[in-house]
């Protein structure tokens, strides 16, 4: 698993290579089951033109990547409605996406909601007759009745879906319960009318009318496919939350008319280069830069980070985010599709589009399975008749048609990527697809690029010393002077540092840059050098031999020190660093307690980066590394045999995290290097590497979780079926709860960063621990079914 990445097929998480490609997302109709999803994406994925197709069944939806010259958005729409599907596009506003998929979530619950209010209180009366009255002709006579507006009516979408499935010679889930239902209803009512003597009907011995059969099945399915619904839809809810924080309106003006008033209008009215107002408590429109104006925005919806920051002329604000009391003016850089907003909604909803590797073998064995199982419930239905059991051969094969539900198996990864996903983007996490998921497992190494990512990139004034006989302000108060015409990182934190600490800056004349030594100035009618101590040695400037030991202490400590000399003697010295983040020191201990080891990678001298690495506890440094040799070191670490993860946030870079096993950029970097890693941390936060794997491998765990029960539940409910020992009625409620138990697993993620939770390396063991409890879970559940109820077939 070294080397350099490419996306595995069907996994549309980044823009096409090719510019002449577009990606699409549709929504997908008429899909029941995974087996559906798989024959969707395979039909797609054969037009001429497309490149790349995945379908989620999860959500309902595929994304297509086609060339517009081939192939249209039209064409693709009436290829899959040949098949049987319906293929919509999706509207490019978030907001709007999500209202659509909300509207229709919504129609659809309540759709199976008024087929179970039809079909659970008749299944009930056909139940009681078939035990009260079982011999009793007008009881078999107002079961029959009974029975035909559960089957025909509340089953009326299983058949319409079989229908629609055998026009075009395919089969879905939809196919299997329409053929057991129908099956025994036919058999029953020919029994019915052709038999003078009559038969029992119910669950008990002899009985051969099955209407209650029938009803319960249809109800029990009813009620799982509403439970469904529902967990579907919860599953999507980080999303959904997502796309709606968006704003509705803007606060125009016209920057040359500045007393007209305010127009509010739509955010889509927006144009790059408006000029809007933002006041207290009102959602930022569109992306922009702060004209005038002080405030603090919370962008708890982007980072995950609580605390409001400070803005003011010249810094950027991002659209959605919320100012908190101040009036800012602001023009508009980006809008639309092209804000961080907008951006940040479209890769996740990618990331929950994507599939994970080990769903390959899911989709391999749903789009052959229900054929599969057509054929063995026929095969067991021949089986019993050939042995003389025509009523058991009935009961098996219409069990074995209801029982093998594809509809867990098609859920196992999609809704887990959804909810893990979508509870990462609430933490500020963006995890770009299912392959990611699977690569985090394996990751022994983190790389960790020491400016920007171990610090925070900006020069601070750590520690100011004096001459005996001078102040320390004043040394700042010189310095600053003399460094005020300076463009370098060193002379800006000088300067902030005096504006900071309130010391007065007496302003200098004829400033000199000195190029490899420092800067010359007059102030009042002093002559202030700033600069290393060796150049200023050389131009003749006195060192005092106690501030030269302090210096000496700074450099040791990773430090950068300038001396401050007035007419030729020192007066003092500043010491300026690169400060570490906060939270440093505890993100390597996490990490370490995952079970990773952490090196970091820099291109200072070995001197400071030891420092550094010795304040945050690191103990592998990789020093004086150029920028272009930092991928060469990530390949050194492959090549003995590490898994490694790369974080940084710079342009240089961005070749180490495409190199990894697994980038991580730090979202208050470059949007290169973003664009470069599979796990981008928008809040800069570095605990977040930790918290990102930690999701990251649970969510992992659920699939695996939930692929083991789907697996588990059809490999044991199949058999038992056939059988005898699993009755058609139990076998369609173990089949709903089949699919509600996937989906209920997985969002057990949504509770993932209420409570820390260290998750231990991975190790195959585990995983083969986490499978095999997820197996022992579906025994139970039909060993419980077949316990409680009597079984009817002797």
């Amino acid at each position: 698993m070294t080397g350099t990445r490419s996306p595995p097929s069907g996994v549309a998480t980044r823009p096409p290579e090719r510019a002449d490609l577009l990606v699409r997302e549709f929504d997908v109709a008429g899909m029941t089951c995974g087996s559906c999803a798989a024959r969707v994406q395979r039909t797609l994925g054969r037009q001429d033109g497309v490149t790349d197709a995945a379908v989620n069944f999860a959500t309902a939806r595929a994304t297509v990547t086609f060339d517009p010259s081939v192939i249209d958005p039209t064409q693709l729409t009436e290829a899959l409605e040949r098949t049987g599907y319906g293929l919509s596009p999706i509207p490019d506003r978030a907001a709007d996406s999500t209202d659509r998929l909300r509207a229709a979530e919504d129609a659809e619950q309540r759709e199976w909601l008024r087929r179970i209010f039809v079909a659970a209180p008749l299944s009930v009366v056909i139940v009681v007759l078939s035990y009260w009255q079982p011999d009793a002709n007008w009881s078999r006579w107002t079961v029959a009745t009974l029975c035909v507006p559960v089957q025909f009516w509340a089953g009326l979408p299983f058949l319409r879906g079989a229908w629609a499935r055998a026009r075009v010679r395919t089969a879905n889930m939809d196919t299997l319960v329409a053929l057991g239902t129908l099956a025994a209803f036919i058999y029953s009512t020919v029994d019915l009318l052709l038999t003078r003597s009559g038969h029992r009907q119910g669950l008990g011995p002899g009985g051969e009318l099955h209407y209650d059969m029938v009803a319960l099945i249809i109800s029990f399915i009813l009620i799982g496919r509403w439970f469904e619904s529902r967990a579907k839809g919860q599953a999507g809810e980080a999303l959904r939350v997502l796309a709606t924080l968006g704003a509705t309106q803007a606060r125009l003006i016209d920057p040359e008319h500045p007393h007209a008033p305010e127009r509010l209008v739509s955010v889509d009215a927006v144009r790059p280069g408006d000029v809007f107002v933002v006041r207290p408590g009102d959602k930022v429109p569109v992306d922009g830069l702060v004209l005038d104006g002080q405030s603090s925005v919370d962008e708890l919806m982007l980072t995950g980070e609580s605390l409001p920051v400070d803005k003011q002329h010249g810094d950027t604000i991002t659209g959605a985010t919320v100012n908190a009391y101040g009036v800012l003016r602001v023009q508009a850089t980006a809008v639309g599709a092209d804000t961080a907003y907008a951006q940040l909604v479209a890769l996740v909803e990618r990331a929950q589009g994507s599939k994970a590797p080990v769903q390959r073998l899911a989709d391999r064995i749903a789009a052959v399975f229900v054929p599969v199982v057509v054929a063995l419930a026929s095969l067991t239905a021949l089986v019993w008749v050939a042995v003389g059991q025509d009523d058991r051969g009935l009961l098996a094969g219409v069990a074995v048609l209801i029982v093998a539900c594809p509809c867990a198996l098609g859920l196992a990864t999609p809704v887990a990527i959804m909810v893990g996903t979508g509870r990462a983007a609430a933490l500020g996490i963006l995890i770009k697809g299912g392959e990611v998921l699977e690569r985090s497992q394996h990751v022994d190494t983190i790389v960790l690029d020491k400016t920007g990512t171990i610090t925070t990139g900006r020069m601070t004034v750590v520690e100011v010393a004096a001459v005996p006989g001078n102040e320390q302000d004043d040394i700042l108060a010189w310095a600053a002077a003399a460094e005020a015409g300076s463009e370098h990182p060193i002379g800006a934190a000088i300067v902030a540092a005096a504006r900071d600490r309130g010391v007065h800056n007496p302003g200098a004349d004829n400033f000199e840059a000195l190029p490899g030594q420092g800067v010359r100035a007059t102030v009042g009618d002093m002559i202030v050098v700033v600069g290393r101590g060796p150049a200023l040695a050389a131009q003749g400037v006195t060192l005092d031999d106690e501030i030269a030991l302090v210096v000496d202490g700074w450099q040791g400590a990773g430090r950068t020190a300038v001396w401050v000399a007035v007419d030729g003697h020192a007066r003092g010295a500043v010491a300026v660093a690169d400060t570490i983040k906060p939270e440093a020191r505890s993100a390597v201990q996490a990490l370490e307690a995952l079970g990773i080891s952490v090196a970091m990678l820099t291109g200072d001298n070995r001197r400071t980066a030891d420092a550094v690495a010795a304040e945050v506890g690191i103990t592998e440094v990789l020093a004086d590394v150029a920028p272009a040799a930092k991928l060469a070191e990530v390949s050194r670490l492959q090549a003995a045999g590490r898994r490694v993860a790369m974080v940084g946030d710079g342009v240089n870079d961005a070749a180490a995290l495409v190199q990894a096993d697994l980038g991580i950029a730090m979202g208050t970097g470059t949007g290169v290097a973003v664009e470069a890693a599979d796990i981008t941390l928008l809040s800069g936060d570095l605990e977040g590497v930790a918290r990102a794997l930690n999701l990251a491998r649970a969510t992992y765990t659920v699939i695996l979780q939930n692929l083991g029960w789907a697996f588990g539940y059809n490999l044991l409910a199949v058999p038992l079926a056939a059988v005898g020992l699993l009755s058609p009625t139990l076998a369609g409620l173990a089949m709903g709860l089949s699919s509600i138990c996937v989906v209920g697993n997985s969002l057990r993620l949504t509770r993932f960063g209420k409570k820390a939770r260290p998750t231990r390396p991975p190790t195959r063991t585990r995983w083969l621990l986490s499978i095999a409890a997820a197996w022992v879970a579906p025994a139970l559940l039909l060993g419980a079914l077949s316990g409680l109820f009597p079984v009817v077939i002797h």
